[in-house]
């Protein structure tokens, strides 16, 4: 009985020990790594702007002019013509001999940006005519006061226009007696009433170049004849060009 009974412990024993023993051989189970999450993409570069300015837009030939720029954005800055590359603000002087036009140009991260302005250098009066017993001041007249052209439906002074009314200018300034119509023309397109008004806008914006070079205002009086004088009769481009003008006629 004895026997029996220590056999039956030793099993019960050895079942113990094997219990414990599978239980403290169980691997641990590890949480896998977290996923990468990717980072969010960087936001994008600020697109360049730049500013230029001039002291002056109207000079004489000979004259400087100041050039101021500012920009922002910018990693790299280029001015012509003239020095190329400048500081992101800064200023420079120029004496232009022809009218000319200034471009500085930003560029960075973001893009491009670019702004210009225009400097009109105005002619030198031609040489005085060899004197002759047929010369008349009528003469002078059509030879130094120039027409100004317009775009179409437009009253804005374009570049070619500044050049002419700087020289018409630049003839009155020497023969101060001298007092002009100023007509505002328009091409046959559109109504009576509309040229009219339209014609009005363009006399008035030659007159108003005119005094801001240096002529008295009272010596020069708008009118508009809108489309009822053309200068030209075809139905063309070319044609209506011609009639989009500004024309001096001397008072008498």
């Amino acid at each position: 009985m004895q026997t029996g009974a220590l056999r039956r412990n030793a099993a019960v024993a050895s079942l113990a020990v094997l219990i414990l023993f599978t239980g403290g051989c169980k691997k641990e189970v590890v949480a896998p790594p977290p996923a990468n999450i990717p980072a969010p993409p960087p936001p994008p570069a600020a697109r360049p702007t730049v500013t230029l300015r001039a002291s002056q837009t109207f000079i004489q030939k000979g004259e400087s002019v100041s050039l101021n720029w500012s920009s922002t954005n910018a990693t790299e800055l280029n001015l012509a013509p003239g020095p190329g590359r400048v500081a992101p603000e800064g200023a420079t002087r120029v004496t232009p001999g022809e009218s000319t036009t200034y471009t500085i140009t930003a560029s960075g991260p973001g893009g491009t940006a670019d702004h210009s302005v225009r400097i009109t250098v105005a002619a030198p009066p031609p040489p005085p005519p060899a004197p002759r017993p047929t010369a008349t001041i009528e003469e002078l007249f059509r030879a130094n006061v120039l027409d100004a052209f317009y775009d179409f439906d437009s009253a804005e002074i374009r570049p070619d226009a500044r050049d002419a009314l700087a020289r018409t200018a630049e003839f009155l300034r020497t023969h101060r007696d001298i007092k002009l119509s100023v007509e505002g023309h328009c091409d046959e397109r559109g109504s009576t009433e509309y040229n009219l008004a339209l014609g009005v806008r363009r006399a008035e914006a030659a007159r108003q170049f005119l005094i801001a070079l240096g002529v008295g205002p009272e010596r020069l009086e708008p009118v508009s004849w809108g489309k009822e004088r053309p200068f030209c009769t075809e139905g063309s481009e070319d044609c209506w060009q011609k009639n989009r003008r500004a024309h001096f006629v001397m008072a008498r």
